[in-house]
């Protein structure tokens, strides 16, 4: 639960696993696989907080707590994302005890995609699925959106992308104490390098809002040449963050398609 460090035995040593990481992990023993969430730059795991409730049982809901927000607020975020990618690897490991798929939503579909990639490299594991929204494909150039920024430069940009309520960027006291972790987000963003390697062989499907005007849609069309596996690209209404608009249409589509690539799979 948010607020909360539940730990999880290891099946193989019997150790207590800190899921500092995860709110709600291990929701149930019998689920069948664990899809863990993915923020946007400044979000917490709490914006998934719906989808527990929302999907079938069998679904392990993992919404991943970065550090600097939620839970972790006096921990400093990362500005590096292959530090970031590494150090999250490292803390799924115990988790990955059964198929696992990720979902990400803009700077999450990138850290969903990396980490996807290190596990492979490092540890020969991979996700049965990868879902991906709001973020074009990794080898499309990002424009720099916090670097050299003043925090009113920082503050507009925030304000253009409509997905921080209004009362909270009105309020001086509560932006204070995130504009570190959004500032942290954007700079790892913004300094991301992709690094050209063999496509995944899972399948991938991505959303985008069709009044997105920071991600067109032949840049998450060309998601396709990251993965030898089937891909479903879908649009929905809305700008950048449709994620919330239409969360009851992408976890339809994320349904759907799991089941549609179950025998795939096989």
């Amino acid at each position: 639960m948010v607020g909360q460090k539940p730990e999880l035995a290891d099946k193989k040593t019997g150790q207590q696993v800190e899921t500092t990481w995860l709110a709600g992990a291990g929701r149930s023993e019998r689920a069948r696989w664990r899809l863990f969430c993915l923020p946007y730059a400044g979000g917490a795991a709490s914006i998934y907080r719906v989808w527990r409730q929302a999907l079938p049982e069998d679904i392990d809901v993992c919404a991943v707590e970065l550090p600097g927000r939620g839970t972790r607020m006096k921990e400093r975020p990362y500005t590096s994302m292959s530090l970031l990618v590494d150090a999250l690897s490292r803390a799924l490991l115990p988790f990955l005890d059964r198929p696992f798929a990720f979902f990400g939503h803009s700077m999450g579909a990138v850290l969903a995609f990396e980490v996807s990639r290190h596990l492979r490299r490092l540890y020969r594991l991979a996700p049965m699925h990868l879902f991906l929204s709001g973020h074009v494909a990794p080898h499309f150039p990002v424009k720099c959106r916090v670097l050299g920024s003043s925090d009113e430069e920082l503050l507009e940009t925030l304000k253009k992308l409509s997905g921080t309520p209004a009362e909270v960027l009105q309020n001086p006291e509560l932006m204070e104490l995130l504009m570190p972790v959004i500032s942290a987000d954007f700079t790892l963003c913004d300094t991301y390098c992709y690094l050209q390697d063999a496509p995944l062989e899972c399948p991938v499907s991505v959303f985008g809002g069709t009044e997105d005007e920071e991600v067109e849609q032949h840049a998450l069309e060309a998601w396709r040449g990251h993965t030898t596996g089937p891909f479903v690209l879908r649009m929905l209404p809305g700008g950048h963050f449709f994620l919330h608009s239409q969360s009851r249409q992408i976890l339809e589509g994320l349904l759907k398609d799991n089941s549609r690539f179950m025998s795939w799979r096989r």
